[in-house]
């Protein structure tokens, strides 16, 4: 996706969670996050946003730690949250494309890593907060959802970190309904190896328009919203070692 189009959805993510906190209430309970609040999302979301902001803005080339969050009372902490998101925003809209910065996972542009990964950590927990608040899940596009499904995948889970692991080799096949895309995992006692193809067999496939891929591969949704075939085990792997 374009560096702007995903600004633009950034900047409508965080508006829609800071409405929806606002209406849950900070005390409220995170239904997809167990052991938090509404505070805790706005505060982590908030931090995350003006740690991302400092890259861009001062093209930070060693990884720095996030900011302190101020003492705030509910209405307070909703209007920061709102001001750190509008300050990310602002300058991801504003940076030089050429922009140099850390990143942490592998991109072909540090502006193009920061517009991406903050739009997903906002989308994502966009969703958090309208768990707390009710009512139901506002839609993703499915090029966008599609999108969030291929950096969990190939960003986050090919390092070394993931604990999606296997004692003898596995394959995890995950297949997108509403889109042109498919994903292969290949598993072992290694990182996992991900591969944009559908080639071969798999011991199990995961199957679904790409907006529950997307909430179901984070852990919003249950696997069961999935088309699951094959080695259920593998997709219950998924669910208890997925975690980022």
């Amino acid at each position: 996706m374009e560096t702007a189009e995903l600004i633009e959805i950034l900047n409508r993510e965080g508006r829609l969670l800071a409405d929806a906190a606002a209406e849950a209430g900070a005390d409220a309970p995170v239904p997809t996050c167990p052991d938090w609040r509404v505070r805790d999302l706005l505060e982590h979301l908030g931090r995350v946003h003006l740690w991302a902001t400092r890259y861009v803005a001062e093209g930070l080339m060693e990884r720095v730690p996030p900011p302190a969050v101020p003492e705030l009372d509910e209405a307070g902490l909703v209007a920061w949250y709102r001001d750190s998101h509008r300050a990310l925003v602002e300058t991801l809209t504003d940076a030089d494309p050429e922009l140099k910065s850390f990143t942490f996972l592998p991109a072909p542009a540090a502006l193009e890593f920061w517009a991406r990964r903050q739009a997903h950590e906002t989308a994502v927990h966009r969703v958090d907060a309208e768990a707390a608040r009710g009512g139901g899940f506002s839609p993703f596009s499915p090029e966008f959802a599609a999108d969030g499904v291929d950096e969990l995948l190939v960003g986050f889970h090919a390092l070394d970190r993931s604990r999606v692991r296997t004692d003898t080799p596995r394959t995890l096949r995950v297949r997108a309904t509403d889109q042109d895309a498919v994903w292969t995992i290949r598993l072992s006692e290694d990182a996992p190896r991900i591969e944009r193809d559908g080639t071969g067999t798999a011991d199990c496939e995961l199957r679904g328009a790409a907006g529950d891929l997307y909430l179901a591969l984070w852990n919003r949704l249950p696997i069961t919203t999935l088309s699951v075939t094959g080695d259920e085990e593998l997709a219950t792997l998924w669910r208890e070692r997925s975690g980022i």
